[in-house]
């Protein structure tokens, strides 16, 4: 399921900052905190790729019995 966003531009005097509003529920889903450092990738020019510095341990790799 995709999560269509806008990308904004703040152009200034002397800089411009681009942003993108990250979904809250996909926030949710992926339990960030507030603060929590990620990077960003460029895997092509239709694809970045967000990567965690520190990835919670998954609840589905924890459980033994199924």
């Amino acid at each position: 399921m995709g999560c269509p966003t806008k990308i904004q531009l703040i152009k200034r005097v002397a800089s411009e900052q681009w942003y993108v509003g990250f979904p809250s529920a996909i926030a949710q889903a992926m339990e960030f905190t507030q603060g929590e450092v990620v990077e960003w990738f460029v895997e092509d020019k239709s694809q970045l790729v967000l990567r965690r510095k520190n990835t919670p341990p998954s609840v589905l790799k924890n459980e033994s019995t199924f």
